[in-house]
């Protein structure tokens, strides 16, 4: 028989088997692999086998050598919740609204997480046990989520899909101080934008141990598998969430943020389902993200991914063709707002950053508890720095291009460079393109995509894909220029103050903040205006603008302003926590006022949203704990 009948007879026998009634339950179904994700949390590929010469991970590095190693991998986003969105669902958390750190956005009734689809398809899964996800919708996902979640509960012969999650390597652990039998501080590699001290060693020798001690745990669950009879029926996962968890890797859209590492492991009953190039012990330069993950696992069983998943199978039945870009992103993080979005084509990576006037070391009270971050910004502010250690408290460049063959660590910025032009501008539209078709929820604030969403009783998916509720395409164009510090688009900024289209004032006013004090000066009596905009969301990017550039009597309109927005929107927290992000910084000189606003808040009112609320919390405890 040909190789086309054999192909053809092939997926008739599995289109059969999915679309009868009956024939993906119980007994009545194809010999289907189990699959087994074990996922660690917090760091990249600093692992032995990947070349890390200061790890010591002989489980992960000796399940290598049997496997498949990814070398780019790429979490799509640098932090747990929004990454586990894009693996939960298999679309850019971009596109459903999910991308900022525990946010919580609606599901379309048409999405189905995967687990859903697994346990239609006869399939027991259990998640043992984070979840963390920014997006609802179908809450009944797995059958099993919980510290006693395990694949042994299921029915006789029923296949399984299992994860266990280790915490041991997460940023929180960092901060321990336990014995280190395999990672001196003294020899702890220390990456030239960190400070090289005692205690920054310190943290990155905790990390690594940190790596070790969930090492230590995937080999008893493998182990146990062994144990089981089940090694040879189960194919194998193991990925970190995201990045490092030491500062300016967790959170930052870079490489150092988002690549991890993934090891596949194939056992020979199940061949036919490897990737293309699948090698044991071999290592693959295909480019994967974590919104792949989701499709992959339906290939696997000989599921078709749904034409609304976003990600690209990269094995089983339906393997797609290699995707040629990975990208990332940055949204609101805790309790600070901002906006980055990426893009890694083999050994180059282009970062735009749409709000270049905020620092990258934000002030976020959960990153600050790590000895690392402390002493780099005290030895900042008493002016003990030289770049690149210098760089994460400064401004951001609009643009940042970064040669990662020689420049592994990410701080000499070629964006200018003429030699590297072409990949620059293929890069540069690359994102261009992927922002538009995946219809970017990002280039509305989070208040305004909830309130826009809302208005029109859409979920976030489907108003973005919408192109008369959100012209993405003009906001997109109006906030790229926006981002650029070009003084020479003034005439462009100015008419956007303008604009009918709230999203178009708000870019308006944040090009103002982005060119600074010479192009307030121009529109102030916009700006003032623009104070009492009927816009939520434009007032509180005024009411910036008028405490950094305006007059006292600017600054005291502002403050008032955003005191009465704060507990204005019982049913959209996030303008709360826009407008405490300028207030937590005036309470030197207005810490009375904001103190009565903030000790009234009734901040556990139920008609707020839950998660993004936790950061009201936190604004108003550091606003009550306040000391002039």
């Amino acid at each position: 028989m040909s190789n086309f009948f054999q192909s053809t007879t092939l997926s008739l026998i599995y289109m059969v088997l999915f679309l009868i009634p009956g024939t993906m339950n119980g007994q009545d179904q194809p010999d289907r692999p189990n699959i087994l994700w074990l996922t660690t949390e917090d760091h990249g590929p600093h692992l032995g086998i990947y070349g890390d010469e200061y790890a010591h991970t002989p489980a992960m590095d000796t399940f290598a050598e049997s496997s498949l190693r990814y070398s780019l991998a790429w979490s799509d986003a640098p932090v747990c919740a929004p990454a586990r969105t894009a693996i939960i669902t298999g679309v850019y958390p971009t596109s459903t609204g999910g991308q900022h750190m525990r946010s919580d956005a609606q599901l379309p009734d048409f999405m189905k997480k995967y687990p859903i689809l697994l346990r239609e398809a006869g399939y027991y899964t259990t998640n043992n046990s984070k979840t963390d996800y920014n997006v609802s919708g179908h809450e009944e996902v797995w059958d099993e989520s919980s510290s006693e979640a395990h694949w042994r509960n299921r029915e006789d012969g029923q296949p399984f899909f299992a994860i266990f999650n280790f915490m041991e390597s997460h940023e929180s652990r960092i901060r321990n101080r336990t014995e280190l039998p395999h990672h001196h501080p003294d020899e702890a590699p220390v990456p030239p934008y960190h400070p090289d001290r005692t205690e920054v060693r310190r943290d990155w020798a905790q990390y690594y141990h940190g790596i070790y001690e969930a090492d230590r745990r995937i080999q008893n669950k493998l182990e146990e598998l062994e144990e089981a009879g089940l090694a040879d029926e189960t194919i194998v996962f193991i990925y970190s969430d995201h990045g490092s968890g030491m500062p300016r890797h967790k959170r930052w859209p870079n490489n150092q943020g988002l690549h991890v590492p993934l090891i596949v492991h194939v056992p020979e009953k199940y061949q036919h389902l490897a990737p293309e190039d699948y090698l044991p012990g071999g290592i693959t330069d295909r480019p994967v993200g974590f919104v792949d993950l989701a499709p992959t696992l339906l290939s696997i069983i000989g599921m078709e991914p749904p034409e609304w998943m976003q990600g690209k199978a990269f094995m089983g039945y339906h393997e797609d063709e290699p995707r040629e870009y990975v990208f990332g992103f940055r949204g609101r993080m805790d309790e600070r707002y901002d906006m980055v979005r990426s893009v890694r084509k083999d050994n180059y990576i282009y970062i735009r950053n749409y709000n270049p006037h905020l620092i990258y070391g934000q002030y976020i009270a959960y990153m600050w508890i790590t000895k690392t971050t402390q002493i780099w910004d005290e030895m900042y502010q008493a002016g003990e720095l030289e770049p690149p250690q210098t760089y994460f408290w400064e401004p951001k460049p609009e643009v940042e291009f970064y040669d990662l063959e020689n420049d592994p660590h990410e701080v000499k910025n070629l964006a200018g460079s003429e030699e590297h032009k072409a990949i620059i501008e293929e890069l540069s539209g690359a994102l261009h393109e992927h922002i538009l078709s995946t219809r970017d929820a990002g280039f509305l604030h989070e208040g305004e995509m909830h309130r826009r969403a809302s208005e029109h009783n859409l979920t976030i998916y489907e108003m973005a894909q919408d192109e008369n509720i959100y012209p993405l395409e003009q906001i997109l164009e109006f906030a790229e220029v926006a981002a650029d510090s070009d003084l020479s688009t003034m005439d462009h900024i100015r008419n956007g103050l303008e604009d009918e289209d709230p999203a178009i004032r708000y870019w308006a006013i944040t090009g103002i903040l982005i060119r600074g004090e010479e192009a307030f000066a121009a529109v102030s009596d916009q700006i003032r205006l623009a104070l009492h905009d009927e816009n939520p969301n434009v007032q509180v990017v005024s009411a910036q603008a008028l405490v950094d550039f305006g007059t006292d009597t600017d600054k005291d309109a502002a403050v008032e302003a955003l005191l009465e927005l704060v507990p204005a929107d019982k049913e959209n927290a996030f303008i709360s926590i826009a407008a405490l992000n300028i207030l937590s910084g005036l309470l030197d000189e207005y810490g009375e006022k904001i103190k009565e606003v903030a000790g009234e808040m009734e901040v556990t009112d139920p008609d707020l949203p839950d998660r993004p609320n936790d950061y009201v919390h936190r604004f108003i405890s550091t606003i009550m704990e306040h000391e002039k």
